[in-house]
């Protein structure tokens, strides 16, 4: 066997080599999408039938129309443009003032060096292992006895509930923006500082406009993480005008006799939608936060 022929036989096999590994991705990619779109196109089908059950539903239903959002929509009996605007209103909230706290505390142990930094970082750190549904009658008990002395943040109230998310988001978002704050350097706050900054307007004006990306990812996750959210929100929430949107749509299914599947799969598809439009608008944010936040702890 000559050598041209040799390198030609070796060229093929890689050919081959390559156009197998292609395939296998291009395989393992179709065989992920079909898996990760079933569950939404499934969602959409039952939005659509009019029969309004999950044991008479099919994948392509019959006579499909929007009669389950028009019924979603205009049943005064279940407020469900309130109940979004409630999730929204808490989500939101928890948001700006977890981010903005987390910020604080984050660039305070970053920055600082203070008696009982460490055992307190790693405190804050470890009281996030438990989740809080651990603690939920405790957090019952303790947002009744604080709505004793301040109505608003008590039970039955947004504010307590968002009282609740900021204590359980607060620990493991300041371990995850510390290490952002790390990887900026040094430099830059003395920089300022030099010049005749404070703390807070470096802080505000150096280093703030550094950390965007960790601000929203942080966002992001409190964001999904309240909105989503049906434990908490169904102990502490009891009037059906106040109900978050988990626990609004639960409602629809709640009984065994008024199960209506139709418009519960129609509500979850609205319900999806902020969701949506915070990935599309923040995903750079969110993909260049995550990855140069683990590059220093």
């Amino acid at each position: 066997m000559s050598s041209f022929s040799w390198v030609k036989e070796f060229r093929a096999s890689r050919s081959r080599q390559r156009m197998m590994q292609l395939l296998l991705r291009v395989t393992i990619g179709i065989l992920a999408g079909i898996y990760a779109l079933f569950p939404v196109v499934f969602i959409i089908s039952s939005s659509m039938d009019p029969a309004n059950s999950l044991a008479y539903s099919r994948f392509v239903p019959r006579n499909a129309s929007p009669v389950n959002y028009q019924r979603l929509l205009s049943n005064p009996i279940y407020p469900y443009p309130r109940w979004m605007l409630n999730s929204i209103k808490v989500s939101s909230t928890s948001s700006v003032l977890a981010v903005f706290l987390t910020a604080l505390s984050a660039y305070a142990f970053s920055r600082f060096r203070f008696r009982g930094r460490r055992p307190l970082l790693l405190t804050v750190f470890l009281i996030q292992v438990f989740p809080n549904t651990l603690a939920m009658v405790a957090l019952f008990l303790l947002i009744q006895q604080i709505g004793y002395y301040i109505p608003s943040l008590g039970l039955n109230t947004h504010g307590g509930l968002i009282l609740v998310y900021l204590g359980g988001v607060l620990g493991f978002n300041t371990w995850l923006m510390k290490g952002f704050f790390d990887s900026i350097p040094r430099d830059l706050d003395e920089s300022a500082m030099i010049d005749g900054a404070s703390h807070w307007q470096a802080f505000r004006h150096v280093v703030l406009p550094l950390v965007r990306p960790i601000l929203a990812v942080v966002g992001i996750l409190t964001f999904i993480g309240t909105y989503g959210d049906y434990v908490l929100a169904r102990v502490l929430i009891q009037s059906k005008e106040d109900f978050t949107l988990a626990v609004g749509l639960y409602t629809l299914v709640a009984t065994q006799y008024t199960q209506q599947w139709g418009v519960f799969a129609a509500g979850a598809l609205i319900g999806a939608l902020p969701i949506m439009v915070v990935f599309l608008f923040l995903q750079d944010q969110l993909v260049s936060g995550l990855t140069r936040g683990a590059v220093r702890g």
